[in-house]
């Protein structure tokens, strides 16, 4: 292909790419928009392989990714669906720091001159930190969000202080490659071991309540990488490409912390959940609880003209969207009003409870963002809350409260409201929930599959 055809089909990905992210902007046009990206992707793949002779070498490589990509996503949960992001934008970090390494060892195979000019040197040094950090990074989050690492945040005194030292380092070396004269591989091969830690050092203070907030932050981080190593690579396609993820996760990162109503900063300087932090603290006051059963909440349900169901990670780890599919349209056909009402924090990552909800193929309409369905609450007469904590948890009016602040869902203003939990424990955030002792409030403790079976049948 001539460069102009090139150019031109790189140009016709990036529309592709653009529309993909459009589309993924809501649930009725998101698999269109994965669609618009798959064919995108395929053309920048089609482009890129006509640049190059070595046909075997990277067919063969495509090939044993795809396998294993198609083997892991076959076999993967939903409930697992977190950690699987994290565990791919950890390989995209990687990826970027292999390309530096390779395009710092063999300049001329990458179309650049024998001896790097500064311009590439600066771009191969922020692709290469930006992606080793992500890489660790995201390693730390595929840990902890799988259970193979606590959740509880890692913190130790001098920390920050630490963090800055090892940045400030990473930067002097940094500096060193870009002023020598010649390859200074010392100095690459030190930036890159520091920014492998700094990534570490970041994300092991979070804990799993900002979990949301730093799968958004890698998936940005992931993209200024490959942006940074499309410039040294002179591709247009990997610095549109890099560009509209990194900045599509930025956003994401605000919307998430504005939805917790937590500064960015606080979130990577340390999340809910640690020791000295947001924990529930006993005060000495006894409080009392109403439980019921599943057939006493299908009673309540089966005769209300209104329901609002509020899934949590809970009902992920049941695996109970199909359960609650079926109970949804049991009510329905007898006249009930159900919707589901969804925070933008809750599960573990961003959109978590859409795609479980989308799986079990629930109508879109039936599902509601908390500013559409907030003001409905108080005219509602019964909450369904199945695995929720802190996206209900009215401490969030309370001032002094660690959540003072965050956004919720107010299904405390409702008639009647039902929690399904297996046991009192607390949330993310560390936190007693008021809402779990109002009178208004029956507890159903159990399997939140079960316990939907249950009510299913009752009804």
């Amino acid at each position: 292909m001539s460069a102009n055809m090139v150019a031109l089909a790189y140009l016709v990905a990036s529309v592709f790419f653009i529309l993909a992210l459009k589309g993924l902007s809501s649930p009725e046009s998101a698999r269109r928009g994965n669609l618009f990206g798959i064919i995108g992707m395929g053309i920048a793949v089609a482009t890129t392989l006509t640049l190059t002779q070595n046909w075997p070498l990277i067919l063969g490589c495509i090939a044993v990714g795809g396998i294993i990509g198609a083997i892991v996503a076959q076999r993967v949960q939903m409930t697992a669906m977190p950690e699987l992001v994290a565990f791919m934008h950890s390989l995209v970090g990687l990826a970027a720091v292999f390309i530096a390494v390779a395009a710092v060892n063999n300049p001329v195979s990458f179309g650049l001159p024998e001896t790097l000019p500064a311009g590439s040197k600066l771009e191969l040094f922020l692709g290469t930190f930006i992606g080793a950090m992500t890489w660790s990074g995201s390693v730390i989050a595929f840990l902890k969000l799988s259970g193979r690492m606590s959740g509880t945040p890692i913190v130790f005194t001098g920390q920050h202080m630490i963090n800055l030292l090892l940045a400030l380092i990473m930067i002097g070396f940094g500096l060193w490659f870009f002023f020598s004269d010649t390859t200074n591989w010392n100095a690459f091969i030190a930036m890159t071991a520091i920014a492998f830690i700094l990534g570490f050092m970041i994300i092991i203070p979070i804990g799993g309540a900002d979990m949301p907030v730093v799968i958004s932050m890698l998936n940005s981080y992931s993209g200024w990488a490959a942006a940074g190593i499309g410039f040294s690579l002179g591709n247009p396609m990997l610095i549109i490409a890099g560009s509209l993820v990194g900045s599509s996760g930025a956003i994401l990162s605000y919307i998430m912390c504005k939805a917790m109503n937590r500064p960015f900063l606080s979130v990577i300087l340390g999340g809910f959940g640690s020791d000295g932090g947001a924990v529930a603290v006993d005060d000495g006051v006894q409080k009392t609880y109403r439980s019921g059963s599943a057939e006493d909440a299908a009673f309540l349900m089966g005769n209300a003209d209104s329901v609002i169901i509020v899934p949590g990670y809970g009902l992920a780890v049941a695996r109970a969207q199909h359960a609650v599919k079926e109970l949804a349209e049991l009510l329905h056909e007898k006249g009930v009003n159900v919707r589901f009402a969804i925070h933008p924090v809750a599960g573990r990552m961003p959109g978590h409870m859409n795609v479980l909800l989308a799986e079990a193929e629930i109508p879109y309409e039936q599902v509601q963002e908390m500013e559409e369905i907030n003001s409905d609450f108080s005219n509602t007469d019964v909450v369904l809350v199945l695995g929720a904590n802190d996206v209900v948890n009215p401490a969030a009016y309370v001032a002094g409260s660690p959540i003072y602040g965050m956004p919720i869902l107010d299904a405390h203003k409702a008639r009647t409201v039902m929690v399904v939990k297996r046991s009192m424990a607390v949330g993310y955030a560390g936190l007693d929930n008021d809402l779990f002792y109002m009178d208004k409030t029956m507890m159903i403790f159990g399997d939140a599959k079960k316990v939907v079976e249950h009510m299913v049948k009752a009804l």
